[in-house]
Parts: structure tokens; sequence; C-alpha cells
């Protein structure tokens, strides 16, 4: 018997228990009515594999991106399917892919294999940490953007450009569709575009805090990345009550094998707990874009990214099948 709970304090995310049926028993319009009202959903006890987990994510998603950062397994070539980092780090809080401008629509992730202790996935939604914002940064963060500047590649010139050489013509006056700015800055070029530092989700309009703040400055020590739109590292003071508000609402998903979990990307960030032991953690990850998505007036008119299975441009340059 399929049973639904809905979300409560400490469980930001709605469950619905399998009692080991099948998810292809689960309806579309259940799954799809809990995801646009909480945002978060995990799937338990149902008889769920790689299969399943391909089939699950193909019911809701038109397309998908490949991540191209580093340590990750290649599970389904086709289907963008991968491992998530293979590491044992602790990781901050973070939407997927938030320094680029193909930001993921949903996350999903499933446990292959459960960690005997640690490894915890954590999840918190961007809407209630914009809440618990002192007036003060709230008021700083909705007034500015967020600028990611990045090298840009050979390769990437080439993908959005038509050639690894551009002019400054070609620079000034990228395609529609192509979703950076391009400039030079000394003897490189680099590629830059900004989203809002506050934003509204997909399915709420309440603001949300979702963005790669967290993950530069407690992961990488990245203190100029990204930077508000000025050019300007955002105050740490912002940083630091972003943090605050959202350590005691971070929710942890101790795993277990066949879990499934559902995440809007435009609401929730979501990170790790330590793992204890690497080897016996295997989580199955893919990041994709919704068929019943709302349109996002952020994104360049008919993305690429919203056509097909979609491979950066950095990994087309490794290999012919993207890893």
């Amino acid at each position: 018997m399929i049973d639904v709970a809905e979300p409560v304090p400490g469980r930001p995310y709605a469950l619905i228990h399998g009692d080991g049926a099948d998810a292809d028993a689960l309806s579309d319009e259940t799954v799809i009515a809990l995801y646009k009202a909480h945002g978060a959903v995990l799937l338990r006890s149902f008889a769920m594999d790689l299969d399943g987990f391909r089939r699950f994510t193909g019911r809701f998603c038109a397309s998908s991106v490949f991540n191209e950062s580093p340590d990750r397994l290649l599970l389904d070539q086709a289907h963008n399917i991968q491992s998530v980092n293979g590491g044992a780090d602790p990781f901050p809080l973070h939407p997927e892919l938030s320094r680029e401008p193909w930001k993921p629509d949903v996350c999903f992730f499933c446990c292959l294999g459960a960690p005997t202790r640690g490894g915890e996935t954590t999840i918190c939604d961007g809407i209630e940490i914009v809440r618990r914002l002192p007036d003060a940064v709230r008021a700083g963060l909705e007034a500015r953007r967020l600028l990611y500047i990045q090298p840009a590649s050979r390769e990437t010139l080439a993908f959005w450009l038509g050639t690894p050489e551009p002019s400054d013509a070609a620079l000034a006056a990228p395609p529609a569709h192509c979703p950076y700015a391009f400039f030079r800055v000394k003897d490189r070029i680099v590629r830059a575009f900004t989203r809002p530092a506050l934003h509204k989700p997909m399915f709420s309009d309440a603001p949300a805090f979702g963005n790669f703040l967290l993950f530069a400055r407690y992961y990488l020590g990245n203190p100029s990345f990204p930077a508000l739109d000025n050019g300007r590292p955002v105050p740490a003071e912002w940083v630091e009550a972003a943090k605050a508000a959202s350590d005691p609402i971070t929710a942890p998903i101790a795993w277990q094998r066949g879990d499934l979990v559902m995440i809007d990307n435009s609401r929730f960030m979501h990170g790790r707990n330590a793992i204890t032991d690497s080897h016996e953690r295997l989580i199955a990850s893919y990041f994709g874009y919704l068929r019943f998505a709302l349109p996002n007036p952020e994104e360049p008119p008919a993305p690429l990214w919203r056509r097909a299975t979609f491979r950066p441009p950095e990994i087309r340059r490794s290999s012919g099948i993207g890893i």
C-alpha cells in the first residue's frame, strides 16, 4: 500500500512510502502535485534500481545536463545518469550547477548503495532561508544580482561563437541562444552571466536564496566568486547571515537502499555530511529540465539544454562520449 506523508517540522520533504511497490504504479499527478507544493519528495521502500531510476526520471524530464565536476562515475551514458562525487568530504549547501547558466530545474538522487553511517544528503528550503534573514541582509540581497565570471576555453568559444579565436565584434554580439557575455581581460577571454541574489522559484511567489555562495565560500574558500553585479565581493556578513539562517533548518536524509529523492533545484539547496566509508555509498544522480517547467526569464530563447541531452563544451573536449 502506497502511503503519502506531508512535510513536518524537521522533515521539509514529502514522504511517499511504497511498501515494496513498483514506482511505476505511482501516478505522475501525485508526484507533480507534491513536488510543486513542497519542493522536495522522498520515495522510500519502492522496488527501485538503476533501470527504475531511469524510467522514473524520464517520466518528468524532457532533457538533462551532464555534470562535468570531477570524480563521478558514468552510470548511464545515454541518459546522463552519473554517480555523485565519490569523495568523502562534507559539502555545504548549493543548488546543482548554479555556477552555470544551465542550472537544472530538478535534482534526482537514488541510493544504490547505502552507507552504514554518515554520508547523509542534506537539504534546505531556500524560501525559509530568506524568511530567517536579518532585514538589512534581505534588503541588500533583494537589490542585487550575482556575477559569475570564469575563463572561456577555446572549446567554449567555438561552441557558442563558432570559432576558438573570435574577433572583438563576435565577442560583443554573441548569438541569441548564447547564455554568456564575453570580455577580454588582459591576455585572455572570460565568460560571464548574472542571476538575482534572491530569486523566485519555479512554483512559488516567495523569494528564495539559492546560489553558489555557500559552496564557494565554505568549501572552495573563494571570496570573490560569485561577485556582486558591480564586480565587488559579496559582503562576508551577508554570506554568514545566510549560513546562520540555513544551519538550523538543514535536514539530513539518512539513505536506505532504493530511496529516491526529487528536489526542486530552483527552491531547495542540498549538500552532504562527511562520508565514513565512500566504498559503501553509491548514489545515482540525474539533473533534468521538467516537461512541466514554467518559462525562466533568465534563460535565452529556446535554450539548448531544454532541447536534448546536454553536454557542456568542456565535456565534449575531453572525449567523444562526454566523460
